[in-house]
């Protein structure tokens, strides 16, 4: 098991590296879930109160990025004892960050959607768009689009296969530079969930959509927007998440380095 002193250490680093990725780029995130909103980017609010819903990510960043950290450290840290632990590393860092993902999603889902319905509704504050959820359909409707959130999320590249290019552990500006490149490829790919997901969040109660069917969300967008609705937000995703990536790892590695 690990220390506690190095649990405490990394919960801490990936909180703080969170926080800052969320609070800089937030902008540029309701720019992408308006471009994905059924109602159109000006209809959603164009670029009006592009801060709307900031409560929502500044209070999920920190605990959001922390679980995942956590999680992922102590399952890589489980996975890699034994005699075939330098040969299944790349496994067992894929298999330790998707776990990752489907813990912090329990955290990231309801903030997320508090945080695009109040996006796609600049006339609303944080606060109202939580109560009008949980009204109308409870703690669930904070859940709404979990699994789409998980299934885009989990497909991320990492950072160990340059480390173990590199034959030591990767300095902070390695991790950052990795995690830009491989984070702007990720958002590409999973552009179409992305949207998927968003609609689904954004859908309102009882409509087939909120159902959370993913094929049929996709199918349906590509009828009605063709492949330039299916790749909606691309732009500001990517850079989101490139830009996003390069400081996440690379103040987490700092952060990290630094508290050990």
């Amino acid at each position: 098991m690990q220390p506690k002193s190095y649990t405490s250490s990394v919960s801490q680093a990936g909180g703080c590296a969170g926080m800052c990725v969320d609070l800089a780029l937030f902008p540029l995130d309701t720019m992408k879930t308006r471009l994905q909103s059924q109602q159109g980017f000006y209809k959603a609010g164009g670029f009006r109160g592009i801060y709307a819903g900031v409560p929502s990510a500044a209070i999920g960043s920190f605990p959001n990025a922390a679980a995942f950290f956590v999680t992922y450290d102590c399952t890589k840290s489980l996975l890699g004892r034994g005699q075939d632990a330098a040969r299944m590393a790349p496994v067992n860092h894929m298999l330790a960050a998707s776990l990752g993902e489907v813990v912090a999603c329990l955290i990231r889902v309801p903030t997320e959607v508090v945080k695009q319905r109040t996006q796609a509704s600049p006339s609303s504050t944080t606060y109202q768009m939580l109560l009008a959820t949980l009204r109308e359909e409870g703690v669930r409707g904070l859940y709404r689009g979990y699994r789409s959130t998980v299934l885009r999320e989990v497909g991320s590249l990492h950072t160990t296969l340059w480390s173990e290019r590199q034959g030591h552990a990767l300095y902070s500006w390695q991790a950052a530079v990795c995690g830009a490149l491989a984070g702007a490829v990720a958002a590409f790919v999973t552009t179409p969930l992305d949207v998927a997901k968003t609609r689904i969040m954004l859908a309102k109660a009882g409509t087939a959509t909120a159902n959370g069917n993913i094929p049929t969300v996709l199918l349906d967008v590509w009828k009605s927007r063709g492949i330039s609705g299916l790749f909606a937000g691309s732009i500001p995703r990517v850079t989101f998440i490139s830009m996003g990536g390069f400081i996440f790892l690379g103040a987490y590695e700092k952060v990290r380095s630094t508290m050990l």
